[in-house]
C-alpha cells in the first residue's frame, strides 16, 4: 500500500494538543495491528497515551524534544527512532522549535516491531511486513516504483530496491508474536 503525507488529511491528536496525518493502518479481524502517522509538534504539552499499545517515534524534521515523567526521560532526536510503551503518560518539551515526527503505534500482542534509518544503498533483506518512509533523497522499489520525501510503502514479504540521492528512509519491520 502506497501512502503520502501530502494527501493525508490533518486530524487532531487523541489529546487535542496538535495534529497528525494518518498515513496507513493495518487491521486484522477488526483489530488494529499497527498505524503510521506524521505528527506536527508545535508546542510543549502532554503526549497522547495509548494503553495496551507500543510506539516507535522518530523525528524527521526540526530539533526534536524531550519526553518525560517522574520515572522516564526519552530524548527524541533527528532520525533516531525511539521505541517505548504507549501507556506512558509523558510530557513533551521542545528543544528550540517545532518538529515533525513519524510514528508507528502497534499492538505488541500481535506483532513485534523494529525500526532503523537506511542511508544510500541496497535495501536489507527482511521477512515479514515492512514499511518504508522517505525523509530525504529517494527510494526505488523494484516492484512498486520510485518514492520521494513524504512518501512511503507498506508491504508484506521481502522487497528489493535501493535508497539514493543522499537519502534517509525510515524502515520498520513487523514480525508476528
Amino acid at each position: 500500500m502506497r501512502f503520502s503525507a501530502f494527501t493525508a488529511a490533518p486530524v487532531p491528536w487523541k489529546n487535542g494538543g496538535g495534529v497528525t496525518r494518518e498515513l496507513a493502518v493495518q487491521k486484522e479481524n477488526g483489530r488494529q495491528v499497527w498505524r503510521l502517522s506524521l505528527a506536527d509538534i508545535t508546542r510543549d504539552g502532554a503526549f497522547s497515551a495509548f494503553p495496551g499499545l507500543a510506539r516507535i517515534h522518530c523525528i524527521v524534521e526540526g530539533p526534536g524534544h524531550v519526553l518525560s515523567n517522574a520515572e522516564t526521560r526519552l530524548e527524541a532526536s533527528l532520525l533516531e527512532p525511539l521505541t517505548f510503551d504507549g501507556n506512558l503518560a509523558l510530557d513533551c518539551r521542545l528543544r528550540g522549535g517545532a518538529c515533525k515526527a513519524f510514528n508507528v503505534i502497534y499492538d505488541p500482542e500481535l506483532v513485534a516491531a523494529q525500526a532503523r534509518v537506511l542511508r544510500d544503498g541496497k535495501l536489507p533483506e527482511v521477512t515479514g511486513s515492512q514499511v518504508f518512509f522517505v525523509v530525504s533523497g529517494s527510494l526505488d522499489l523494484s516492484e512498486q516504483g520510485r518514492y520521494g520525501p513524504g512518501e512511503g510503502q507498506a508491504t508484506d514479504g521481502a522487497t528489493c530496491g535501493a535508497v539514493s540521492g543522499g537519502g534517509a528512509v525510515i524502515h520498520v519491520w513487523f514480525q508476528p508474536v
